[in-house]
């Protein structure tokens, strides 16, 4: 059975990708079986992938939300737009809870002229972060990204700022997108020594891998919240799962009734303590 990507390549219908993704939820493994299963009786010549997913989605949820808002990760972390301001403001919590001091939306001046940057990480070294968000999935950060990027660390670089100190200098940089770069983006970045995370870039250590590590799931992916709750609830602060849990009283304050509220705190809960052991 052929199925049509999102890009538009037509490729053979994979059942044990499908089964990775469904396990990683959180689903176990009779549950997957069964899910397959379904979709299998369902699946016609050139059906859309993202028409898979979306029912493979719809039965998860109906095993569980958590395992839901789990597998709706990547699409979740889109939701953070249009815009990347909210990508930025989760960049800079996902280094927070590696133990990094961060610094957002700043305006500093190089050499020539003055640059905005999205993200300034400090622990030994002093990194720029320069956040590529995009709202479509198929979009890819190509090598013209990495090189403009460099253009403007180069810039920076031998200039002093106030960021945390007076006499600040910036010694790395580092771009993050929530999608994929090109084959020439990493290239180019990794001979001009530029450092990259992406989705699942390194391997072992892309963003859906820091996120699952530290349970650093976004609001957006809960399934209990409508797209108007959850945009409101980004613009009070509350980006993270976790701090929602942590302040239950911004509920109310985005007009969430408290019948609702119970449900929404019990997938929230249960989407962060999926992986404990």
């Amino acid at each position: 059975m052929k199925v049509i990507k999102n890009s538009g390549e037509v490729v053979a219908f994979n059942p044990d990708k499908l089964r990775h993704s469904l396990l990683k939820s959180g689903a176990s493994e009779p549950d997957a079986t069964d899910i397959i299963g379904v979709i299998r009786s369902r699946l016609y010549d050139g059906i859309p992938t993202k028409h898979i997913y979306k029912m493979a989605g719809k039965m998860l949820r109906k095993l569980s939300a958590s395992h839901a808002a789990r597998y709706n990760l990547k699409a979740g972390i889109r939701q953070l737009g249009p815009a990347g301001f909210f990508f930025e403001q989760f960049v800079a919590l996902v280094f927070e809870a590696e133990g990094y001091q961060t610094r957002k939306n700043l305006t500093l001046s190089g050499r020539c002229v003055n640059h905005e940057v999205d993200v300034v990480i400090r622990n030994e070294d002093l990194t720029m972060v320069e956040c590529k968000f995009h709202g479509n999935q198929n979009t890819v950060s190509d090598v013209k990204v990495p090189m403009y990027i460099l253009s403007r660390f180069n810039d920076l670089k031998n200039n002093t700022h106030d960021i945390f100190t007076s006499t600040d200098i910036l010694s790395k940089c580092l771009i993050v997108t929530n999608n994929r770069f090109t084959a020439d983006a990493i290239k180019f970045a990794s001979c001009s020594g530029l450092q990259l995370l992406g989705w699942d870039y390194p391997t072992t250590e892309g963003l859906k891998n820091k996120v699952d590590g530290k349970r650093l799931y976004p609001v957006t992916c809960l399934t209990t919240l409508t797209m108007l709750e959850k945009e409101k609830l980004l613009i009070l602060g509350v980006i993270l799962v976790t701090q929602l849990i942590a302040q239950p009283e911004t509920l109310a304050q985005v007009a969430i009734g408290e019948a609702r509220h119970k449900k929404i705190l019990h997938e929230a809960a249960g989407l962060c303590n999926l992986f404990s052991t």
